[in-house]
């Protein structure tokens, strides 16, 4: 694992189940070469866990802000921090 490696945690609210949210998200970081997972949640968001290099982890941050998101995004709650290399690719999970 590079040393410039992070992990992204992040939680979406707005409009972001049932648009294919994740699906879009999934593909987003498969070409960002980001391993992680993404999944609903009760409450109506969806959660993010994405491990890479801090470039590509703020490309996607910058994404999921950004109008290309599918849904109605209206918040990015997120946390970046030290990478644990928990992940061999990137899944959509529940």
């Amino acid at each position: 694992m590079a040393t410039d490696e992070v992990r992204l945690t992040a939680r979406i609210s707005g409009v972001v189940q049932g648009v294919g949210f994740r699906y879009w998200t999934a593909r987003k970081a498969d070409e960002l070469m980001l391993k992680g997972t993404v999944r609903n949640r009760s409450d109506g968001s969806v959660e993010i866990v994405a491990e890479g290099p801090a470039a590509d982890v703020d490309r996607m941050l910058a994404w999921l802000n950004s109008s290309d998101a599918p849904g109605r995004v209206e918040n990015v709650e997120s946390d970046v921090s030290k990478a644990t290399g928990d992940f061999k690719d990137f899944r959509i999970v529940g």
